[in-house]
């Protein structure tokens, strides 16, 4: 039973994420949220740069379990008034729940965008029925406030299921270098002579793209991918001891990967550089966790 399920499901995300009519209205939708949503540390603070992982699924919680404790209420005929404040504290914290998501489906392109599009519709949906529920037990129908809420939770079942398939199968939010450790050992990258002052390069380490760089006149290598969605940092910008990312801005200091400023959330993984007889080697400079080492990279 469990196998046709999940395929039927994947069958689903998989027609949607190859629904190329959803572009266009993704695009028209795009254009109007880089207009309103905030931009600098406000857009870093969506992001979730400053508490080191995605703020959007940390706040999703509140939302979902306002709304959930109050069909339990509602299916045991308990509180109704209890019931009613659950159904208002779960509309008013899908507010900075759904910005939050928002500012992080503008970095998403092709099936993400498409299934994100999707996911975000079914949300907004299911924040209407419980809005309508929630004007319903106003007027003291409680029965029909319930039965909204109860296809509202359906809604936000569906939506919750893409989100999970958007985190899980297409990696959005996951820290695109978990799966490409340095070498363990000293590896050969490049002449000393090549690394230049004012360009970085990428360079290969066993299978790994690897960022070589000066800074203040001393060899670094971060890993060339951003952490956030992939970009290339080697066509990135160099300046300040800082490397920027030229897809998305996000920016990392070249001397130990640290993040500067977002949409990232993590760090880069930095290796350690040593020079023997005018050649560059790099290996990584702690011992990985379980799933860095199984079986990419190798």
């Amino acid at each position: 039973m469990t196998r046709p399920v999940s395929t039927a499901l994947d069958g689903v995300a998989s027609r949607i994420e190859h629904a190329e009519a959803l572009d266009k209205p993704s695009e028209m939708l795009a254009g109007l949220l880089r207009k309103v949503l905030p931009s600098g540390v406000a857009a870093n603070v969506l992001s979730g740069s400053l508490i080191g992982h995605p703020l959007h699924p940390v706040l999703v919680s509140v939302p979902i379990g306002s709304w959930t404790a109050a069909t339990a209420l509602d299916l045991t005929g308990s509180d109704a008034k209890a019931a009613q404040r659950l159904i208002a504290i779960g509309a008013l914290a899908a507010v900075p729940t759904t910005l939050t998501g928002a500012n992080d489906w503008l970095t998403t392109k092709g099936a993400e965008r498409r299934i994100g599009l999707v996911h975000a519709s079914l949300n907004y949906t299911a924040l209407g029925l419980y809005t309508a529920s929630w004007r319903a037990r106003r007027r003291g129908r409680r029965v029909k406030g319930a039965a909204l809420a109860l296809v509202g939770g359906g809604v936000m079942g569906a939506a919750g299921w893409l989100g999970g398939h958007l985190a899980y199968a297409l990696g959005v939010g996951v820290d695109t270098t978990v799966f490409q450790p340095f070498p363990r050992g000293w590896t050969d990258v490049s002449a000393e002579v090549d690394v230049l002052a004012d360009k970085p390069m990428r360079v290969d380490a066993d299978g790994v793209p690897v960022l070589l760089a000066r800074d203040q006149g001393t060899i670094v290598a971060p890993a060339d991918r951003c952490t956030h969605r992939g970009g290339p940092l080697h066509e990135g910008t160099v300046a300040d001891g800082c490397v920027t990312c030229p897809w998305h801005g996000s920016q990392f200091r070249l001397a130990d990967g640290s993040l500067v400023r977002g949409p990232a959330t993590r760090p880069e993984p930095a290796a350690e550089v040593r020079v023997v007889s005018g050649r560059v080697q790099v290996r990584r400079s702690d011992e990985p966790r379980g799933l860095r080492t199984s079986p990419v990279g190798h």
